[in-house]
């Protein structure tokens, strides 16, 4: 007989179940999954909240915007998760599929990058 891994309970029916139950299953899992330390939890939210200001900054896809309109929603520029440079030199901050590159005078173009 197997035992829970969540709960330590004997297992009843299929010989490879490694859960007592769908109580237990969730358990174990949101366990195993969540952010382990404050670090993460931190540079994870700070990730969404960037990713959302730029969706709502860029419905269409394109768009501009300046540094002033992005830090008074709350955008932290230290924060996003790739840097892609075209073959002519521009580099654009990508957050998942959404990105930003800086052009002149403290001025944004938005874009977001097609699947």
């Amino acid at each position: 007989m197997k035992n829970c891994l969540e709960c330590g309970e004997k297992i009843v029916g299929r010989e490879d179940k490694k859960f007592c139950s769908d109580g237990c299953r969730n358990a174990y899992n949101n366990k195993m999954n969540k952010d382990s330390t404050n670090l993460m939890r931190n540079i994870n939210n700070k990730l969404r909240k960037n990713y959302r200001i730029l969706c709502d900054m860029n419905p269409e896809g394109k768009a501009k915007t300046n540094r002033t309109k992005l830090t008074a929603k709350g955008f932290d520029f230290d924060f996003f998760t790739s840097i892609y440079t075209t073959k002519a030199g521009n580099v654009y901050y990508f957050l998942y599929d959404q990105g930003y590159m800086a052009i002149e005078n403290e001025h944004f173009v938005l874009v977001k990058k097609e699947s």
